[in-house]
């Protein structure tokens, strides 16, 4: 089955302690829709401007993503510049130009509205909810999420959860959306405003999958050396939902898996600046990191 990815296409400028690489292929749903790509067809909606380089297209292009929900419009492409600290957790936004997505609305193509798995990645949430009004009957929706929209669009957010399947945010998004500084009773207070499945992301040291079955508590995958961590929570969720289109079964039961995979691909991601490493996996080489990392946490 196909993965509906929505969000961001935008040109990164990062900065780290040891190298700086302008312009990379950056955004929500660049990071998003390859990393789902490694196991379904992905269908990308955003927008870039006629100053886009040729060379990312193609780039989306071998990764079979369909880009018919690509909007090029006349003016500049969202830009985003950022410099990491040596610690490589700490960041601090040099410079943002939205260009071309401050009017970004999403419209979906006739073929898309029916695909089965959407992930809304971050965007505002009155736009992730455009979306899903143009939607028919889907059979998954995830929706991530950011402190900013915590903090300015708060109310488009609570009715977004009504409508979503599950709510993917990190730790102190969930402490700031609930109130509450534990993060277990945090995921059971998220439950109530809607979600049936939530997802809480903890960056070096996994993540914490909620649902009817209880708790899953998923590791990251050790790296001995992180490049640029930019995407890497994009590329999580959008590995996951591309496995959960792939397997059979249901979601449920599939999820665990899923936030395995998920965690694998954000893995590479990290290896490199902007998309570098990730495009440049293979489907072997994520199934080996996931053996990998299955071997290092069975008891």
């Amino acid at each position: 089955m196909s993965v509906l990815v929505v969000g961001s296409t935008a040109l990164d400028s990062i900065k780290t302690p040891k190298a700086e690489n302008p312009r990379l292929l950056g955004g929500s749903a660049s990071h998003a829709g390859v990393a789902a790509s490694f196991f379904a067809p992905v269908k990308l909606v955003g927008v870039v401007g006629d100053d886009f380089p040729k060379k990312y297209l193609s780039l989306y292009r071998q990764h079979n993503i369909d880009l018919e929900g690509l909007q090029v419009v006349p003016g500049k492409t969202f830009h985003w510049s950022g410099e990491y600290e040596v610690n490589m957790n700490n960041r601090r936004t040099l410079g943002t130009e939205l260009g071309v997505f401050a009017t970004f609305s999403p419209a979906l193509p006739k073929d898309y509205q029916t695909t089965p798995f959407v992930l809304l990645a971050n965007i505002a949430p009155s736009l992730q909810q455009h979306v899903l009004d143009q939607m028919r009957k889907p059979k998954f929706v995830v929706a991530d999420t950011m402190d900013l929209w915590l903090n300015i669009a708060l109310q488009d957010l609570l009715k977004l959860m009504k409508r979503i399947d599950a709510l993917v945010l990190n730790d102190s998004e969930a402490r700031q959306l609930t109130n509450d500084d534990n993060v277990i009773t945090a995921a059971g207070k998220i439950h109530k405003l809607g979600p049936k499945f939530v997802i809480i992301k903890k960056g070096e040291h996994g993540s914490i999958l909620s649902g009817p079955s209880g708790l899953f508590i998923a590791p990251a995958y050790p790296l001995k050396k992180v490049v640029d961590p930019t995407g890497a929570g994009d590329s999580f969720v959008g590995g996951m939902m591309g496995y959960l289109a792939s397997a059979k079964g249901s979601i449920e039961t599939n999820l665990r898996q899923a936030i395995i995979h998920g965690s694998v691909v954000a893995s590479f991601c990290c290896e490199g600046f902007g998309l570098k490493a990730t495009t440049k996996t293979t489907r072997a080489d994520i199934d080996r990191r996931v053996r990998e990392l299955e071997k290092m946490t069975r008891v």
